[in-house]
């Protein structure tokens, strides 16, 4: 649709402009031309110079001055000539077709529509009559994945996800920031959870094994239309926030999953203070050491067996049972009952949300 918007463009501005003027996409491939018969061609040293950056440059006689909404430019117009003219010609055309573009994109485009129901940039009210018009279903169920780039080399995360998911007509994708990408994907209805990790894990593995990109993905909860998109986006942040703190070496974080982990990170700070000191005797959580931790960490991982414990330990069940007694005698909890149990983990949990002081939204 964009091409045929752009040469409605360029062919209204041949008259005005005594000159060959154009448009290539981002493969600088000519989408569009006032000289029909160039339209289709292709230039892969042209495309070297598309991958530098926005700033106009000449190339084999003409002028560029690459455009787009994106952070990395999607197209850029050209003008026959490498005078100050042509350079002149094409900043006037660059300013009106990304103008235009953007008009096109806020009004017919599905993927910005969706974006904007994701980022709250659109009223409630206006999101129901805007479905209708570019036809969205009301009933089909779709859930919204969080991509966040932690480490990667020169290949673009998004172009690679976008090839993993081809369907413009049922998902959706698009850039939030320079690490974050936004998968909207539509699924059968009754999904399980389980499903939607494995989806996550192709993204992972594909991402990782192919193009040494590392990446973590928060995965919201499965909303029907579109009106809940954004509830489902927020879901997906929380789980890569909480994920951070609570699981750090996951690499997938579903929001339905966080259990626990979810509730104290809704907790404020204050309260998850004064819960740790009334819990504790002052200092003492501070008192445990690292062995001490990991003992704890194992006696839970073991379901508060004493004897599996030791085993997994390699140490005999008298030490295991002097330590916990140390643990005892220090916080007054005895982990061996299920009550102290609980409020122990709790605390280890509140301890660790409090000293992340995670970014909450």
């Amino acid at each position: 649709m964009s091409n045929r918007l752009f040469q409605g463009v360029i062919h209204q501005m041949r008259d005005a402009i005594d000159r060959v003027i154009g448009i290539v996409d981002e493969t600088a491939q000519i989408i569009s031309c006032s000289d029909l018969t160039k339209i289709g061609e292709k230039s892969e040293y042209l495309a070297l110079d598309l991958n530098d950056g926005g700033e106009t440059f000449v190339r084999d006689g003409y002028t560029y001055k690459p455009f787009g909404a994106r952070m990395k430019p999607e197209y850029a117009v050209f003008v026959e000539g490498t005078d100050d003219m042509a350079a002149r010609y094409c900043a006037v055309l660059a300013i009106s077709l990304t103008s235009i573009k953007q008009y096109y994109d806020e009004k017919y485009d599905r993927n910005n529509f969706i974006k904007n129901v994701i980022l709250d940039n659109i009223l409630p009210s206006d999101i129901y009559i805007k479905s209708r018009e570019l036809h969205f279903s009301g009933d089909v169920s779709r859930v919204v994945f969080l991509i966040r780039v932690v480490s990667s080399n020169d290949i673009s995360a998004f172009d690679v996800v976008q090839n993993l998911f081809p369907d413009k007509q049922k998902d959706f994708i698009f850039s939030i920031s320079e690490s974050d990408i936004v998968l909207v994907k539509e699924i059968k209805a009754g999904i399980e959870s389980k499903d939607l990790e494995k989806l996550a894990r192709s993204i992972v593995d594909t991402l990782g094994s192919e193009f040494y990109t590392r990446v973590v993905v928060g995965i919201g909860t499965v909303v029907v239309g579109v009106k809940d998109l954004a509830k489902s986006f927020k879901e997906a942040q929380v789980a890569l926030e909480v994920g951070k703190v609570f699981d750090t070496e996951k690499s997938i974080v579903a929001y339905n999953n966080l259990g626990i982990a979810r509730l104290i990170y809704q907790l404020p700070t204050t309260l998850c203070e004064m819960f740790l000191q009334e819990v504790f005797k002052k200092g003492s959580i501070e008192s445990l050491d690292h062995e001490t931790l990991f003992t704890i960490q194992k006696f839970f991982e073991n379901n508060l067996n004493v004897s599996e414990t030791s085993r997994k330990l390699f140490v005999h069940r008298n030490t295991l049972v002097y330590r916990l007694e140390k643990i005892k005698k220090l916080t007054g909890l005895d982990l061996r009952e299920f009550d102290h149990a609980i409020i122990f983990k709790v605390a280890l949990m509140v301890k660790r949300y409090l000293t992340a002081n995670p970014v909450k939204f």
